[in-house]
């Protein structure tokens, strides 16, 4: 099996919702920005779900949070997520697994993916466990109940919320 120039710098993708960011998303991006010479956050447009924030604010904020690594672009994109990444040449599309029940559903499209583009590989990072539990579904119902969000999301990405949906006090 041939193996790639050891110079070869790996374009990767960070695709998905983040809605909002949280820090277990974070940690993803900043380990993967490690592994790969440039990595894009694809936040992304799904008009069968009812989003808190647009799209534009979504990739607003993932800017901000992400300013001080330097390989780190974040982009929108809409449609198949094997077509983005053939646009982007992207060697690897990076997903990040809490549990059991993510790696089922990622393992899934991973094998579809690898079906439609096989030149573009998924590579899994294990949530730290101090994320493990963390979504951003849970961090909305969370604040949405008056609960304390800020171990589990950035403080801009806590001010945002307060913004979008009041104190949560």
């Amino acid at each position: 099996m041939a193996h790639p120039p050891a110079a070869k710098r790996l374009v990767a993708i960070y695709p998905g919702s983040f809605d909002p960011p949280t820090n277990g998303h974070l940690d993803i991006i900043e380990r993967g920005s490690r592994l790969a010479g440039s990595l894009t956050v694809a936040v992304l447009q799904n008009s069968q779900k009812q989003p808190l924030f647009t799209v534009p604010e979504r990739v607003e904020m993932i800017r901000e949070l992400t300013r001080d690594l330097p390989n780190v672009t974040v982009d929108a994109f809409s449609g198949l997520l094997v077509d983005y990444a053939a646009k982007l040449q992207a060697d690897i599309i990076l997903r990040g697994i809490r549990a059991i029940s993510d790696y089922e559903i990622e393992l899934q499209m991973a094998l579809v993916n690898r079906r439609l583009r096989p030149q573009t590989e998924t590579v899994f990072l294990m949530a730290g466990e101090e994320f493990s539990f963390i979504s951003s579904r849970l961090i909305k119902e969370i604040f949405k109940l008056g609960g304390e969000i800020s171990p589990f999301v950035p403080s801009p990405v806590a001010r945002r919320l307060a913004a979008k949906l009041g104190s949560a006090e």
